[in-house]
């Protein structure tokens, strides 16, 4: 079977930039576009196939179809026919609401289906692009609601600096805001679960005030601090280079110049590609031969044994 590529399903927002629709090579008129959904199963936002036997269809359509063939056989009896991963695109033209996700623990205290556990990795974005990720100084959940009630919660989260190659692992419960400037892959559990923090006191096209969320958020912070939340790897060309390894997601990058065979046979599991620059060609062990693109995103079925690519890119691996 030939890998599953999909039409991406695009999000304009408050903050959205104008880097999405080029970057995909779109014919769209759209602004504000913050968000491209590439591969995703969440119920009411589901990506669409656009090409193949399944053209036409939702993404929960092929896994009730192929079942473990796609996703793998402990995948299967994990998820049944929900697919684990959310893939996105996020431009972030303006910084987006400080905010948290629960853990699948407390998320179902809480009501939810399950929480969000993601990691984002930064592509080209502008050079004065930053981020806030992780508690940077101790603090109670009561003195976290007085900041948040006095405008002073940024000073206790951690402020980066990012660039191109930049990768932060976001577990459920890590406060974190993504700043303006930014331009990065989201890999995140299914899940559309977010409690906002602070707004930066913005306002809606209406002119309201965006709901926050401080006392489901006051229940779900990791207050934990870390000395340092960016994700350390060195890199390699034409080699995979491990970025996260979580119960939710494996994620490789891959910098290539040269051909190199992806051995994916030990793998129980669907593999994702996401093409973050240049160009090149990807072909599995069925003799499929996929042109790709930056901006593109492929699910490879668990059937898949290797993928061998050619070309100058930039690829993200992951798989559950």
């Amino acid at each position: 079977m030939k890998p599953l590529r999909f039409k991406p399903l695009l999000k304009q927002t408050l903050w959205g930039g104008d880097k999405i629709i080029p970057f995909k090579h779109l014919h769209e008129n759209l602004e504000n576009v913050g968000e491209s959904w590439e591969i995703s199963g969440v119920p009411g936002n589901e990506t669409i196939v656009s090409e193949g036997k399944y053209a036409g269809q939702p993404l929960s359509a092929v896994v009730a179809d192929m079942k473990e063939k796609l996703v793998g056989v402990a995948n299967y009896q994990r998820f049944g026919n929900e697919f684990p991963l959310l893939i996105k695109f996020i431009d972030a033209a303006q910084p987006l609401s400080i905010q948290v996700h629960p853990t699948d623990e407390i998320a179902h205290k809480q009501g939810k289906e399950r929480g969000k556990t993601e990691m984002w990795y930064v592509m080209d974005s502008d050079p004065d692009a930053s981020m806030l990720v992780g508690l940077k100084e101790k603090i109670t959940p009561e003195e976290y609601k007085e900041m948040v009630a006095n405008d002073t919660i940024v000073d206790a989260i951690d402020h980066y600096d990012v660039k191109e190659g930049d990768c932060f692992f976001l577990p459920a419960g890590r406060i974190h805001s993504i700043g303006k400037g930014c331009f990065l892959c989201e890999i995140q559990q299914t899940s559309d679960v977010t409690y906002r923090i602070y707004d930066f006191k913005r306002k809606d096209k209406n002119g309201n005030y965006r709901q926050l969320h401080t006392q489901e958020a006051a229940e779900s912070i990791n207050y934990t601090v870390l000395p340092n939340y960016r994700t350390e790897y060195v890199p390699e060309e034409n080699k995979g280079v491990m970025l996260v390894q979580c119960p939710y997601f494996h994620t490789l990058l891959y910098d290539l110049s040269s051909p190199v065979t992806i051995d994916v046979s030990a793998l129980d599991s669907f593999i994702i590609t996401i093409v973050t620059k240049g160009s090149g060609k990807l072909t599995d062990n069925e003799g499929n031969v996929i042109d790709v693109q930056a901006g593109d995103s492929l699910i490879f079925p668990a059937t898949t044994k290797q993928i061998k690519t050619e070309g100058k890119m930039k690829l993200i691996e992951t798989y559950v």
